[in-house]
C-alpha cells in the first residue's frame, strides 16, 4: 500500500494546505527577496586597535566579567572579509568565544591598493601578523597569545609559527597555541586549485604582471569552473525554502560574505601560485621566507588541527601534515560534518563543534 493510500482524508487537506501556503509565501517573499537590500552582518562590538596598509587589527569587546589571562588573535584569509567569524547573533563563533570568557581579536584585511600589489608572503608572516601580536601584547600585558586561522589564514598563521619558533638562539614569537580551521599544508592536494592552476596552461607572471592586484572574479571563476552546478543548485534551494524566513536570512548573509570576496596583491597571488601550489614548499620543507626557511617540524606548540569531512577545497589530505611533520607533543584533530565555511559560522557549529573547541582552548589559555 503506497503512502498515499495510507492517509486519511484530513492528513492529505493537511498536507495540501500546507503546500498551498508555502507556495503563496514562496511567491511574495520571492519580491521581497529581490527588492531586498544587503543583508546586516556583524553580531558583536569591536574596535580598530591597529592599522598597517592592508592589515586592519580588531579587538572585540568582552561581555563577560573574567576573561581568560591568554588573548585569541584569529587570522583571515587574505581573499575574505573577517565578518565570516561573526556573522549573527547565534551565527557567531566570535559571540560564542566572547561568552565563553576568551578575550578576541582578528586580523582582518582592507582591498590592497595597487601600490600594494608588491606585497608577498613574507609581508604577511613576517610584518602584519608579528606586528598585531606586538600590539596585542602592548593592549593585553600578556607576551604570549592562541594564533588561530582560517584556510589560507591558517596557512599564514602556520608559516609565521614556523618561522618564529624558538629555536637555538631564535627567541620565539609568544605563540603558545596553534587553532587552525581547514588549513592547507600539502597543496598538491588542494585538487580544485590543481586544475585550475596547472602551470601548463596558466601564467601567473603573465597575469601578475598584467593586473597589479588580483580582482575577486579570478578566484570565484575558480570554484565556478570546478563546481559549474553550484550556483544554480543553490538557487534552487533557495526557492525551494522561500517560505522559510531563518533559511532566507542564512542565505543572504552567507550570499553577501561570497559575492564579498576581496582582491588580493599580485606578489601574494604569484607567490602562492609557484611556492605552494606548484612546489608544494611548506609540506617538502623548502618555503624560504625572506632568506629563512619555514620547517614545520620547528612547530613544537600545541595544535588543534580542524577539518570538514564535506570540505571541497581543503581536503582532509591537505592538512595532514600538521600531524605527520610537526614537532607537536600535543596534536588533536576534530572531523566535522559539513562544509568548508561550517566550521567557522552557523548554528549547526554552535551545537557540536564550537564546545569542543572550547574544551580545548579553555585548558589552554589559562
Amino acid at each position: 500500500m503506497s503512502e498515499a493510500e495510507q492517509l486519511s482524508p484530513e492528513d492529505i487537506a493537511e498536507r495540501v494546505r500546507r503546500e498551498v501556503d508555502r507556495a503563496i509565501k514562496r511567491n511574495i517573499k520571492g519580491l521581497e527577496f529581490l527588492a531586498a537590500g544587503r543583508q546586516d552582518v556583524g553580531a558583536m562590538e569591536k574596535e580598530l586597535v591597529h592599522r598597517e596598509g592592508t592589515a586592519m587589527l580588531y579587538r572585540y569587546r568582552p561581555v563577560v566579567d573574567e576573561i581568560y589571562r591568554l588573548p585569541l588573535l584569529i587570522v583571515s584569509p587574505p581573499s575574505n572579509k573577517g565578518y565570516i567569524f561573526d556573522l549573527a547573533p547565534g551565527q557567531s563563533m566570535v559571540e560564542y568565544l566572547l561568552h565563553r570568557g576568551y578575550d578576541v581579536f582578528n586580523l582582518d584585511w582592507a582591498p590592497p591598493r595597487q601600490d600594494e600589489a608588491h606585497l608577498g608572503l613574507a609581508d604577511y608572516v613576517d610584518r602584519f601578523i608579528p606586528d598585531s601580536l606586538a600590539k596585542i601584547a602592548e593592549i593585553t600585558g600578556e607576551n604570549e597569545a592562541t594564533l588561530a586561522g582560517y584556510c589560507m589564514g591558517g596557512t599564514l598563521a602556520t608559516i609565521h609559527a614556523a618561522l618564529h619558533a624558538p629555536n637555538g638562539n631564535r627567541v620565539g614569537n609568544g605563540v603558545r597555541n596553534l587553532l587552525l580551521f581547514a588549513t592547507p599544508v600539502d597543496f598538491s592536494h588542494m585538487h580544485l586549485f590543481q586544475k585550475w592552476s596547472d602551470k601548463r596552461h596558466f601564467d601567473v607572471d603573465e597575469v601578475v604582471d598584467k593586473l597589479g592586484v588580483i580582482p575577486p572574479e579570478i578566484m570565484l571563476g575558480a570554484f565556478d569552473l570546478a563546481r559549474p552546478a553550484n550556483r544554480a543548485a543553490g538557487r534552487m534551494q533557495l526557492w525551494t525554502n522561500m517560505w522559510n524566513d531563518e533559511f532566507v536570512r542564512s542565505y543572504r548573509m552567507f550570499d553577501r560574505w561570497a559575492a564579498e570576496t576581496l582582491p588580493v596583491p599580485g606578489q601574494y597571488f604569484r607567490e602562492q601560485i609557484k611556492y605552494l601550489m606548484w612546489d608544494n614548499a611548506l609540506a617538502g620543507g623548502g618555503l624560504e621566507i625572506a632568506g629563512r626557511k619555514a620547517l614545520l617540524g620547528d612547530i613544537a606548540v600545541p595544535i588543534l588541527n580542524i577539518v570538514a569531512k564535506h570540505d571541497h577545497i581543503v581536503s582532509h589530505e591537505a592538512t595532514q601534515p600538521l600531524k605527520e611533520l610537526t614537532s607537536c607533543p600535543d596534536y588533536e584533530e576534530i572531523v566535522s560534518k559539513g562544509g568548508h565555511v561550517s566550521l567557522v559560522a552557523g548554528p549547526s557549529a554552535l551545537k557540536r563543534l564550537w564546545p569542543l573547541i572550547d574544551g580545548w582552548l579553555g585548558k589552554r589559555s589559562v
